[in-house]
């Protein structure tokens, strides 16, 4: 496997993963900065291996699998952080409801590449959206002091709920594309197809 730039990016998005873990658990005065940085500076990487892929047509199926991994590794550990630094039901909520869409969203797009409907499940505009809320939350919220007389945490708790409004809203969105292909598909297991081609059931 030749490792080119994007994918690089994307590696060391992912080895950024427990530095960011690191800044967070440190006791000192400037480890929240560190730790926003960290987190930003891995979504920079994230907008830049994909630009440079576009742009210099870099494009490798390993980095198309490995780009959304590293994203929802950085997002679901940040939130676990940031859960156990707020422990409240409504927040760890919200924070399930982000990481479990992508569990299902993930699930479902393999499913449906499988089926070859893949085109059907494609980034919606909603799902941008919805990044750019988590994201900037989720920098609010790791940050977790007022700058000045603004109040950024309790910003970025606002923002982190209506990400997570946009996150069930832009599932519904994926799975009512899904649907048709779904419904299809239901009653075609391997027991139905087994029948099919005269096989004995197992």
């Amino acid at each position: 496997m030749t490792l080119n730039a994007p994918t690089i990016l994307t590696l060391l998005r992912i080895a950024l993963i427990p530095v960011l873990v690191l800044f967070f658990y440190l006791p000192y005065g400037w480890s929240n900065f560190a730790a926003v940085t960290v987190f930003v500076l891995a979504a920079v990487t994230d907008w830049a291996d994909g630009y440079i892929a576009r742009r210099f047509d870099l494009y490798t199926h390993f980095g198309a699998f490995l780009d959304p991994v590293a994203d929802k590794l950085m997002v679901a550990t940040a939130l676990v952080l940031l859960v156990q630094s707020q422990p409240t039901v409504l927040f760890a909520l919200a924070a399930a409801t982000i990481i479990g869409r992508e569990i299902v969203i993930s699930a479902l797009r393999e499913w449906m590449a499988e089926m070859g409907e893949r085109g059907r499940v494609k980034v919606s505009n909603v799902g941008k959206l919805k990044t750019i809320f988590q994201m900037v939350a989720i920098s609010f919220l790791l940050y977790g002091e007022d700058i000045w007389r603004i109040p950024v945490p309790f910003i970025g708790e606002i923002l982190l709920y209506l990400a997570a409004a946009l996150t069930l809203w832009s599932m519904w969105v994926y799975l009512h594309s899904a649907w048709p292909v779904m419904a299809a598909a239901t009653g075609s297991g391997p027991v139905e197809a087994d029948k099919e081609e005269g096989r004995p059931e197992s």
